[in-house]
């Protein structure tokens, strides 16, 4: 395991915050946050996303500052992580978007004070990041990549944020009943396989809403992916492999459901597929993008949190 948890020297830490106004509602606690890290003797920064400003811009003169507060949803605090990969520079995963899946993995609390007292204490993990490449692009992700039905999900869920918000994911899960199947070919560390299912998820962190491990044995600092190869035949088929995963965590046994889907481990897999199939990144939805690559980047990233490095695996 690499993973390695980490003190800061005692220092007045100067804190680089860049937010992504229309994450979530618009309604976090940043300002109350700002405001008790400058309390407490930090110098802070902020800066705001726009389409103005290349995202690396914004974090241009990293050096010059102790700690990154990443402000919005999955997707913004991935795509930080990995303008910054390799820095060594402490990012906080703040919670302002809707899901916030990755502050649940690192399990962040959600006050202002608690989590203006991580930073200001220090306390890190060292984790890997995704890398996805689609027609030469590339881009950065920390939780999972997925094609077929779980970014079929996302795509369904958009209209339904403003009103529901993290409700929205299971009223569009619930809409997947029938989702599409077709044969995907898989290249996993050159090796080539194929099957037949309704997804694929390469997944570097493992755990839903509250916690929920997705599967077991997903180690985000064990230098490879958990692949999940998903052959039910819709998502709500799904949840006794969810229950699976509770009782291999607190030891309750044996699986019970173990046909709904497969898991396999590789640093590098292309994913492609009989029917053009949507991709998601850490929410990030692509239309119709199959192939794509997938990579691991080992220990790109050091996040701030109270977590120990068991409590981030499944």
């Amino acid at each position: 395991m690499t993973g390695q948890t980490s003190p800061r020297p005692p220092s007045t830490p100067r804190v680089l915050v860049v937010f992504n106004p229309k994450s979530g509602k618009g309604d976090s606690d940043l300002p109350e946050f700002v405001r008790l890290l400058r309390a407490g003797g930090a110098e802070v920064v902020q800066r705001e996303l726009s389409r103005d400003t290349p995202l690396e811009e914004q974090v241009s003169d990293l050096g010059a500052f102790d700690s990154l507060v990443a402000a919005g949803g999955d997707g913004t605090v991935s795509s930080l992580a990995y303008a910054i990969r390799d820095s060594g520079v402490p990012l906080l995963a703040f919670p302002a978007g809707t899901a916030n899946l990755i502050a649940q993995n690192l399990d962040l609390p959600t006050t202002a004070p608690e989590l203006a007292a991580l930073v200001l204490a220090g306390h890190t993990i060292t984790v890997d990041l995704g890398e996805i490449e689609v027609r030469g692009q590339k881009n950065g992700f920390a939780m999972l990549a997925g094609a077929g039905a779980d970014a079929a999900m996302i795509r369904d869920s958009e209209e339904l944020k403003e009103q529901f918000g993290v409700m929205a994911y299971v009223l569009s899960a619930m809409k997947q009943l029938n989702p599409k199947k077709t044969t995907f070919t898989l290249t996993l560390d050159g090796e080539t396989r194929e099957f037949e299912g309704i997804g694929v998820m390469a997944a570097n962190f493992g755990m839903a809403n509250y916690r929920m491990p997705i599967t077991t044995d997903i180690d985000p600092a064990d230098g490879q992916f958990t692949v999940v190869l998903l052959k039910a035949g819709n998502l709500l088929r799904l949840i006794p492999n969810l229950i699976d995963s509770v009782r291999a965590k607190l030891n309750l046994g044996d699986p019970l459901f173990s046909g709904n889907l497969e898991t396999v481990y590789a640093r590098e897999v292309t994913v492609d597929a009989a029917d053009a199939f949507p991709l998601q990144y850490d929410g990030e939805l692509m239309v119709e993008t199959t192939p794509f690559t997938a990579r691991i980047l080992p220990g790109a990233a050091r996040f701030i949190t109270a977590a120990r490095e068991e409590e981030v695996e499944t």
